[in-house]
């Protein structure tokens, strides 16, 4: 029998220790290339928002993705994001070794926090990002005051 010295650390140690040993078993069942060997599972753009005074910005990372097969929607301050990209056709001849790229449609909605002018909304696609600048209304917009000497 070997002795284990025990300390106050040592509890805390050992749930940390499994604890990285879980997310270790979980990342690598459920990691992008895991998932895709499990089955189909829709293809999800990544998108960053960015709010400034004026406007918000969001860009999407659609790679593959055609610019006709992307539509953009605002009802209220929900903005939505729809599209497909579609699969390449494979020939029989060939042998495909390996599919890890996901293919499928997607739809991806934000909740805007202020209230924006839905008429002035702007979207570009260049290089496989979607940029979609969205104005806020006047009444959202930060304004400065200035303070007089009394």
């Amino acid at each position: 029998m070997t002795l284990i010295r025990w300390t106050p650390l040592t509890p805390v140690r050992d749930t940390v220790s499994m604890q990285e040993e879980m997310n270790r078993l979980l990342d690598s069942v459920f990691s992008r290339s895991g998932v895709r060997t499990l089955g189909e599972f829709p293809f999800t753009p990544e998108v960053d928002i960015e709010e400034t005074p004026e406007e918000f910005v969001l860009r999407a990372d659609l790679p593959g993705v055609s610019q006709k097969d992307v539509k953009v929607h605002l009802t209220g301050e929900t903005l939505t994001i729809r599209g497909e990209r579609r699969s390449e056709a494979t020939t029989k001849e060939n042998n495909l070794l390996r599919c890890e790229r996901v293919h499928g449609a997607f739809e991806r909605s934000f909740t805007l926090t202020s209230p924006v002018r839905a008429d002035q909304v702007k979207a570009a696609y260049r290089d496989g990002v979607l940029e979609v600048l969205v104005p806020k209304a006047d009444q959202a917009r930060l304004r400065e005051i200035e303070i007089k000497a009394g």
